[in-house]
């Protein structure tokens, strides 16, 4: 942050100069002060010791929609091309045999050869609102040759990619062709909930316990009230006027209760919201390992790629959510690779079958909920179990 703060304002025509500790000192134009809604001199501070008078600038806080306003479009599409060298092939056979996963099926190597490929880097920022915030931001990365999604792998070399100079393209080199916009879309609306989620489940396991410890405190309360009107109305004459008040009285708590139910539903809603940030095309020579599965009597081909900056081979994504679990099964009817969740029973009928072949429906009972997305998220004062409340006795 403290690096892209200091770049973005001296493109925008600022004179910046680091303070220590992890501070910046800005003489601001006119129009960044505008956009930043500062004064000509201000003072920045990024670490967990801020310099004298200084603003602390986070993730968490209205700073990426001010530094957005300044950036604008730019930055939104980016391309670069990388030439890590010569580096040693690696041993296929063993690589695949240490790297693929497969519980229950075989596989055989058919060729091993260098090629280069492309990448979509894809940046996403997220915010979930309820009674807290959150915010943070997800990476999808997407190998426009072999369709694997191995951020994983990004995330290691990040460093590499920003020391890193662009190279040459060789006029020799053969790309995979872009993908179509739909195709690109389809992949990230399947793809990037299961992630979001992910990123988000330390603060939806708070809210939940915050959920249920106020409607256990608030049925504690009600239920107190109810029964006490109830054993007082137990001891009174049937007709009795007294009685007809605790009758109303006990309608009113259940009433009130039912009311309260609602306002901690409100408060506790959760409200998730994802923009695209910007996309890096990144290409770059890689390794690639032609790969035929084995499951029965049927065969499919695939390819995989060796990245020679991590010096990993990219996993081949679960073709039912795209997600990046381990280990991988194939599936019976297209072959295709998924997690054990995407070969899992019907919870209608029991019958297990691939999500990747019916991603909305048991292709047997056509009992819906196949594919998992934001089923956690969409809802948390509503379906889950701590939000279900006891009635009053």
């Amino acid at each position: 942050m403290h690096r892209f703060v200091a770049a973005l304002l001296t493109e925008g025509g600022a004179l910046v100069e680091p303070l220590e500790p992890d501070g910046l000192d800005v003489l601001a134009p006119s129009p960044l002060q505008q956009a930043l809604g500062v004064g000509e001199f201000c003072r920045f501070g990024f670490g967990p010791s801020l310099p004298d008078g200084a603003q602390r600038i986070g993730i968490e806080s209205d700073w990426l929609a001010r530094f957005a306003r300044v950036a604008g479009e730019r930055g939104r599409w980016n391309r670069r091309v990388l030439d890590p060298g010569a580096r040693k092939a690696p041993d296929a056979e063993r690589l695949l045999e240490q790297e693929l996963a497969l519980d229950n099926a075989t596989f055989r190597l058919l060729s091993a050869a260098p090629a280069w490929t492309r990448y979509l880097l894809l940046d996403f920022r997220f915010t979930a609102l309820s009674d807290e915030k959150r915010e943070g931001t997800r990476r999808l990365a997407i190998n426009l040759a072999t369709g694997a999604m191995p951020e994983a792998i990004f995330d290691r070399i990040a460093p590499v990619l920003a020391d890193t100079e662009d190279a040459n393209l060789p006029s020799d080199a053969a790309l995979p062709p872009d993908w179509k916009h739909a195709q690109v879309i389809e992949r990230v609306q399947r793809a990037l909930p299961w992630r979001v989620e992910a990123a988000l489940a330390p603060f939806v396991t708070g809210l939940r316990r915050r959920l249920a410890r106020d409607l256990d405190r608030l049925h504690a309360y009600h239920n107190d009230l109810h029964r006490e009107a109830s054993q007082r109305a137990a001891h009174l004459a049937a007709g009795d006027a007294a009685r007809q008040r605790e009758t109303l009285r006990i309608a009113s708590i259940g009433q009130e209760y039912r009311a309260k139910l609602d306002d901690l539903a409100h408060k506790y809603a959760l409200r998730v919201t994802v923009d695209w940030v910007q996309t890096l095309e990144l290409v770059m020579p890689v390794h690639r390992l032609t790969v035929q599965i084995r499951r029965r009597k049927a065969e499919r081909v695939m390819a995989l790629d060796w990245n020679p900056l991590a010096r990993r081979l990219e996993p081949p994504a679960c073709e039912a959510g795209w997600s990046a679990e381990r280990p991988r099964l194939v599936c019976d009817d297209a072959l295709h690779l998924v997690t054990p969740a995407g070969l899992a029973p019907c919870s209608g009928c029991g019958r297990a079958y691939c999500r990747a072949c019916h991603p909305r429906r048991c292709p047997k009972c056509d009992h819906g909920g196949s594919v998992a997305a934001f089923a956690a998220l969409a809802s948390v004062s509503g379906n889950g179990a701590a939000a279900v409340p006891a009635p009053l006795t």
